[in-house]
């Protein structure tokens, strides 16, 4: 059968084979086509309009009868007929500046850090060369005085570096630096292996830094520290959001997306590009705050150049860390939902694909389980909680509520699957924390009036985690909705409206919004942030109850994640997702998985307490059982079916009532 042309915008025409879905053709010419859901026809996202020629729906779930009407088709679902030009709208762009793209200087090294603390060392060498009485090999002489220097068991060398050793040898005048990489898993100091992993002519200055990286790959955003391995410093970071999220914004989605043709190579190539870039801007940062002139207004040598980076420690979760080194991550979703691996032996740079020193040693922190993995791990240790004699909840909230409770003595944890909900996915108006999305929402309880706040102070464009969370909990305390989400049909506004066969309250009309349409809450997507919610608070007492543990004697709840950075304990605690004790034991730290990898990288000691951390910690599966689907179905009302949990949001229901009740006399 003959091929149609497909015409992208004012792309070169595209001769594909009828059939081919439109992200297949977009694809092939070189446009990206973002499909959050993974291709699934979830999200509506992915929606473009076929100007002309003939296309097949397989599904218009998103679209409505008047979107069909104008040409508009889902581009994962759509098959090509005929010949056609498709138009692609402005897709969503990621703007709002990532919290861990801060200033270097911020991150405090940790006290009494000293570079023989971790396991890279730059050892200058002069050896005696060989003579008529000393015709030892070049390895030889050259693995003995490593050994001596730093009293080694022994040390190996991969073949590549082998061939080169001896014109290093002689071109150094047998003055050379050797780069040895130490096992981190040897429990005493001496009578330890070691590698060779760089030789290079000469001393390499004392004050020339020794160079790693620290990376996170989460779902949302890749993060990258540059770190002197000899001072301990963060000289550089960087972040960007994980260039994965086009094909799948949960980790679910991006599993089977990896079980299409070519899908899986199509995502490792996507994460890695993220980190190689974040490594690159990192080392373009470092050099700038370095730059000096010197003769005749030019300037030195770059101060960092990314194959000078001799070791890296990655952090993630498993599905995050499979998809990186290519490893099949099926089985995670599947029951009994295992991983194909949670502790990986050291690797190499090439051998993973990052863009450093090929040689550099690779170490990807140990994961517990599918849904709690080297993140939580790293979090962990970064947060205290494995040190501390205080019954601690550490939680980590995304897609997926990763929950640890314990203390130095003992540690347990879980995962729920929330939903995407709080992300801003699975929501009519819902969208990712950029640029015009509602952060913040507040709704006079007399007028029903709300006042937003907006990221960029712009026009409004649609609704983000942190808003929902806001507005969840405006509309609970004010009687828009009751305490299982319905509308309340009789109040005095026109907000509360009817539209397609559903009640809705509109956060903005048509005319202050960016997109000319109004922005609203329908009785779906409440029905979906209340299910997230629940299963994040059914998550955590469960693990409690599990164990015996009450949670009126947790001292403190340690909040990691870029997002936590945003919520609002009070709005959170009034929706019923945390727990309500007073503010001051609930403590936002920021991206503790990457702490907790700059923590490793350093310090061979804290590599081994993580992995420690990992062997340690009891895994409870909560499908494993009916107590958390039981407190699941308790948790599924604002906030609560039983409000004695939550005493500071029964008191601010009764404050409102009589506020209400001395107006109404009045």
């Amino acid at each position: 059968m003959a091929g149609k042309q497909i015409v992208f915008d004012q792309s070169e025409p595209l001769t594909v084979p009828p059939g081919t879905r439109l992200t297949e053709a977009a694809g092939q010419a070189g446009i990206f086509i973002n499909q959050p859901c993974g291709g699934q026809g979830r999200c509506g996202r992915c929606a473009v309009q076929v100007t002309s020629g003939q296309v097949r729906r397989r599904s218009t779930l998103r679209l409505s009868a008047k979107d069909v009407e104008q040409g508009y088709a889902l581009a994962c679902q759509t098959l090509v007929l005929e010949d056609a030009h498709i138009h692609i709208p402005a897709q969503e762009t990621l703007e709002r500046r990532l919290t861990s793209d801060l200033s270097a200087a911020t991150i405090a090294v940790p006290a009494g850090y000293t570079y023989e603390q971790q396991s890279l060392r730059r050892i200058p060498l002069s050896l005696l060369p060989p003579h008529m009485d000393d015709q030892r090999d070049d390895w030889s002489r050259l693995a003995l005085a490593i050994r001596q220097e730093i009293d080694l068991s022994q040390v190996s060398v991969s073949l590549p570096l082998l061939r080169k050793i001896g014109t290093v040898l002689r071109e150094g005048n047998w003055q050379v630096t050797a780069y040895v990489a130490l096992d981190e898993t040897a429990a005493g100091e001496h009578d330890r292996p070691g590698i060779l992993i760089d030789l290079q002519p000469g001393h390499v200055p004392d004050t020339e830094p020794l160079w790693g990286v620290c990376v996170d790959v989460g779902t949302t955003t890749v993060t990258v520290w540059l770190v002197d391995l000899l001072s301990g410093q963060v000289e550089a970071q960087a972040a960007e959001y994980n260039r994965q999220l086009r094909l799948g914004e949960d980790v679910i989605s991006r599993i089977i997306f990896a079980t299409k043709h070519d899908g899986q190579e199509e995502l490792r190539t996507l994460v890695l590009q993220s980190i190689n870039t974040l490594i690159d801007r990192a080392c373009t940062k470092a050099n700038l705050q370095h730059r000096e002139p010197v003769n005749g207004g030019q300037t030195k040598p770059e101060y960092c150049h990314p194959q000078q980076i001799m070791k890296a420690t990655i952090a993630g979760n498993s599905t995050m860390i499979h998809l990186l080194l290519g490893i099949p991550a099926g089985s995670i979703r599947l029951s009994p939902f295992v991983t194909a691996v949670n502790k990986l032996p050291v690797l190499t740079a090439a051998e993973i694909g990052l863009a450093i020193y090929p040689a550099a040693q690779i170490q990807c922190l140990p994961g517990v389980a599918s849904y709690v993995g080297a993140d939580i791990t790293a979090g962990v240790h970064a947060s205290g909680l494995d040190k501390t004699d205080l019954v601690t909840l550490f939680l980590d909230i995304g897609t997926n509520g990763e929950i640890v409770l314990g203390n130095q003595d003992w540690l347990v944890t879980c995962a729920c699957s929330a939903g995407p909900a709080f992300e801003g996915a699975g929501v009519h108006d819902g969208m990712r924390a950029t640029h015009g999305a509602i952060e913040e929402v507040w709704i006079d309880n007399h007028t029903y009036e709300p006042s937003l706040g907006v990221i960029g102070h712009a026009q409004p464009k649609g609704l983000c985690g942190s808003g929902l969370i806001s507005l969840l909990a405006e509309m609970f305390l004010t009687g828009v909705i009751d305490k299982g989400g319905h509308f309340n049909t009789t109040l005095p506004t026109k907000r509360i409206r009817r539209r397609d066969n559903s009640w809705e309250y509109v956060v903005a009309w048509a005319a202050e919004t960016q997109t000319g349409r109004d922005i609203a809450i329908t009785y779906v997507d409440i029905d979906n942030l209340i299910r997230a919610k629940a299963a994040i608070y059914a998550g955590f007492t469960v693990l409690a109850d599990s164990i015996g543990v009450p949670l009126e004697t947790v001292a403190q709840v340690l909040i990691g994640g870029s997002f936590g950075k945003y919520i609002n304990v009070e709005k959170a605690v009034q929706i019923g997702m945390l727990p309500d004790m007073p503010w001051e034991q609930f403590h936002f730290l920021g991206n503790t998985s990457v702490l907790g990898a700059y923590q490793a990288i350093l310090n061979g000691n804290s590599q081994r307490q993580i992995n420690a951390i990992a062997d340690r910690m009891t895994y409870i599966e909560l499908s494993a059982d009916n107590s958390f689907y039981e407190a699941f179905t308790s948790a599924l009302f604002l906030p609560h079916t039983d409000l004695q949990r939550f005493p500071s949001v029964a008191k601010v229901l009764a404050d409102l009532s009589a506020q209400e009740v001395t107006q109404n006399g009045s």
